[in-house]
């Protein structure tokens, strides 16, 4: 098999589950079975199941009610036993050539896809409060995605080797996994997110600990079972629980720190990046550190836009999820003259949309995932009540009275730096600045200044000298930039995703870039014919 190639891979087919598919019943069967029961999760380490003195109760967003299971927390010991174990599996896991490597998580992928595809999806509705298409295109199309994807990739990257003009002289690279283990730290908002973090650099023959949200253990359960029913070794991939601030001293503190893979907030990215600066004396090598952070992404109009696929694109872009993406729309800049007739579509868009249970397949909007992100976004929104250079246009209402509701709220203001058109919210809310059509470079530049991030934007505009001027002068202010289209969605393969600035590193997941970053490159010379005197020819007397 070493000497077989990892197939070309193709993006997994998005499934509609509209009325009367046989998909859409096996959806609704499998969120039955899973709201009839109560799992519990536990911590894996070496393979095994442990369960520890202390367990929290799983509930879901939208119903507090609705008790999903209960999560085992662990503390530094079991930290520190999740660390020997992947240590101890490193020198195994990386002799494996590449395609056997990879061979498991295509088979993943394809579990992922067949057999999990609706117990999956439904864990998603379920836990992190997603509708249908939302749970299909996040936990099932772009993790199988990032499974494919990044093996092809691993594989491009192998072949990359150096010339050899000689041939008494082989050269070529030997592509190493880091010697040590990654740290993997994943989100709440995305399953594909924590999925690919701990498993990019194991395709590599890396190890890792994977700490992942708090809120989501719930699907991080089903993700590792997959991968182990995959085949995946013990102690290739340790699943750990716990405190956070507990779990990082152990981990950034240990000197066989490699890597870290990190998808959160920006304050919590920069404080483990402090730490680990200051202690680069104590590790073995020095850390490879690779995260992407938060957003304050933008639409910005032109004059020559359409009113209607501008009104869109703010709907879907600041609402769908909630606003729970870091690449969700938070602001936008709209030329005077366009105002009124975008502000009349966006209203009527926004009084359409049903908001409740995922199980409610009508629902285009579900719950904020949990009490301190409904507090956060809440204080936003009546902040920008009692504002006098900003007003509510529509939405504004909070409720989590049953579960974690927010309106979709659309906010206007006469300040361009006013706070919500500034700061991340994280929430189904965004702000509309109106600029006169005579400013639009002028105003271009004020997106470009406005917020340290630089996630995802889009141009609206059916004039290209506009796009051009556009793509010109918000170069860095996105890394995802998108024509004509919200500023969300990113496919695997397709558009690799990342930011720079303060939305992180830019090493692109979904992307060769985010493959080659784990691994460690040795050149080697072989010379056949190796030289039997030390003289040189222009040492030799005529």
């Amino acid at each position: 098999m070493t000497n077989y190639r990892i197939p070309n891979p193709v993006n997994e087919p998005i499934y509609s589950y509209a009325p009367g598919t046989k998909d859409r019943e096996k959806l609704k069967a499998a969120l039955k079975e899973l709201k009839s029961k109560q799992i519990e999760v536990p911590l894996v380490i070496d393979g095994k199941e442990i369960q520890t003195e202390k367990k929290v109760k799983i509930t879901a967003p939208h119903d507090h009610s609705l008790i999903l299971g209960y999560a085992y927390h662990g503390s530094k010991k079991d930290i520190e036993s999740a660390i020997d174990s992947a240590l101890k599996a490193q020198k195994k896991w990386a002799a494996l050539p590449l395609q056997q490597r990879a061979a498991i998580f295509l088979k993943a992928a394809d579990l992922l896809a067949g057999p999990y595809r609706y117990i999956m999806n439904a864990a998603t509705m379920l836990a992190h409060s997603k509708n249908p298409f939302q749970s299909e295109i996040d936990a099932v199309c772009e993790l199988a995605d990032f499974f494919r994807f990044n093996a092809y990739y691993m594989q491009m990257i192998s072949d990359i080797q150096p010339n050899n003009p000689d041939p008494t002289i082989w050269n070529l690279i030997d592509y190493r996994p880091l010697e040590g283990f990654i740290f993997a730290v994943t989100p709440f908002n995305f399953v594909s997110i924590n999925g690919n973090l701990p498993t990019a650099p194991a395709m590599w023959g890396n190890v890792a600990v994977w700490k992942p949200a708090r809120s989501v253990l719930y699907t991080s359960h089903f993700i590792m079972k997959i991968l182990i029913e995959a085949g995946l070794p013990p102690g290739a991939i340790n699943f750990v629980t716990g405190d956070s601030s507990e779990i990082s001293e152990v981990i950034l503190n240990h000197e066989n720190l490699a890597g870290v893979h990190f998808t959160g907030s920006t304050s919590v990215f920069q404080n483990m990046w402090k730490t680990i600066g200051e202690n680069i004396p104590r590790y073995k090598t020095y850390p490879r550190i690779v995260g992407e952070t938060g957003g304050k992404d933008f639409i910005f109009v032109h004059k020559s836009s359409v009113p209607s696929q501008v009104a869109t694109a703010i709907t879907r872009g600041a609402f769908e999820y909630q606003g729970q993406k870091c690449s969700a729309a938070s602001r936008a800049y709209i030329p005077r003259s366009l105002w009124n007739e975008i502000r009349e579509i966006l209203i009527k868009q926004i009084k359409e949309i049903k908001m409740g249970d995922p199980c409610d397949f009508s629902n285009f909007m579900n719950a904020i995932i949990d009490k301190g992100a409904f507090k956060s976004i809440k204080e936003y929104i009546d902040f920008a009540r009692s504002a006098s250079d900003a007003k509510i246009i529509t939405g504004g209402n909070c409720d989590d009275s049953r579960g974690y509701f927010i309106d979709a709220t659309v906010i206007e203001t006469t300040n361009p730096q006013f706070k919500t058109m500034v700061e991340e919210i994280f929430g189904p809310v965004i702000t509309i600045y109106v600029y006169e059509d005579e400013d639009y470079e002028k105003t271009l530049h004020l997106c470009d200044q406005t917020s340290p991030y630089a996630l995802t934007g889009s141009i609206f505009s059916t004039d290209r000298n506009a796009v051009e001027l556009a793509e010109t002068i918000l170069r860095n202010a996105a890394g995802n930039f998108y024509i004509n289209d919200k500023p969300t969605g990113a496919v695997v393969g397709q558009q690799p995703f990342g930011g720079a600035r303060a939305s992180g590193t830019n090493d692109k997941a979904g992307a060769l870039h985010n493959m080659i970053r784990w691994t460690s490159p040795r050149t080697i010379k072989e010379n056949f014919v190796p030289p039997a005197d030390f003289k040189y020819p222009f040492m030799i007397e005529p």
